[in-house]
């Protein structure tokens, strides 16, 4: 029998979420909650609909995350945090305030985003991304505006989706000095491939929390200084061999990583 996770998130929007999710993303990134369940609740247009899912969240002892432009959900989402004890976070709610507060301007209260050619172009990345995350396809390195390598625990995934985000294909491809290089690396102009770095001591302990997490060993060879450092020098003689952009990401957020790459771009 499957066990439901035990960190549950729920996305209220009446539109379709993607802005919430975004946040809620970029912040789980900051702790080790592997198992965590984010689910959207999309186009949500009345109390009905809106009572219905904060009873789940409640029932799953969760919290809701809330994009909703018209105050009289806004509203009822207050009224139904209190009524069941769940945390509601309103995310464009002290936004728009800002806005009237600052700009004595009115909001248009329409929910949703315009559907252009950005938008398509995003959720094709996004797609692009997922089926292509951890060197799934190496065929695709061929077919990406982006190439991220780095040895395993670097942040090469949610990188990639921040990236995708943005409207960019993205290939992340895992560096390991016992598997050969796809030879696609070679057919690609290096301006497109980005090799990550990092303190080899940070590295340890964030690979030692990932096997706590797990419930295994935290003194598998995975997680010890030598293996971590072995990797890290391979990894520098590859980046170096392809001529790369190299990008050390200790202490770094993802946003500032992504920003460097963009720049480079």
């Amino acid at each position: 029998m499957n066990q439901s996770p035990a960190h549950f998130i729920a996305i209220c929007s009446d539109s379709i979420g993607e802005t919430a999710e975004a946040v809620v993303r970029a912040t789980l990134e900051q702790f080790e909650l592997p198992n965590t369940e984010i689910k959207r609740f999309m186009n949500v247009r009345n109390e009905e609909e809106l009572s219905r899912l904060m009873e789940e969240v409640s029932e799953r002892g969760g919290f809701v995350v809330y994009t909703l432009v018209q105050p009289e959900l806004r509203e009822a989402m207050r009224e139904e945090a209190v009524r069941l004890n769940v945390r509601a976070v309103d995310i464009m709610g002290p936004m728009m305030q800002a806005f009237v507060d600052t700009f004595n301007d009115t909001p248009k209260r329409t929910p949703g985003h315009k559907l252009d050619e950005d938008y398509y172009q995003r959720v094709d990345a996004i797609e692009f991304a997922v089926n292509n995350d951890d060197g799934k396809d190496v065929g695709a390195i061929l077919k990406a505006d982006i190439v991220i390598l780095g040895v395993s625990r670097i942040s090469k995934t949610p990188l990639s989706m921040f990236l995708a985000h943005k409207g960019k294909k993205v290939v992340n491809y895992p560096v390991v000095p016992e598997l050969t290089p796809p030879s696609q690396l070679k057919e690609v102009s290096s301006d497109k491939i980005v090799g990550l770095t990092i303190d080899a001591k940070h590295l340890v302990k964030i690979r030692s929390e990932r096997l706590k997490a797990l419930g295994l060993p935290d003194d598998a060879e995975y997680a010890s200084f030598e293996r971590v450092e072995y990797e890290l020098k391979y990894a520098e003689s590859l980046f170096a061999s392809l001529g790369c952009q190299v990008i050390d990401v200790t202490d770094k957020a993802i946003e500032e990583t992504a920003g460097l790459i963009m720049k480079h771009l």
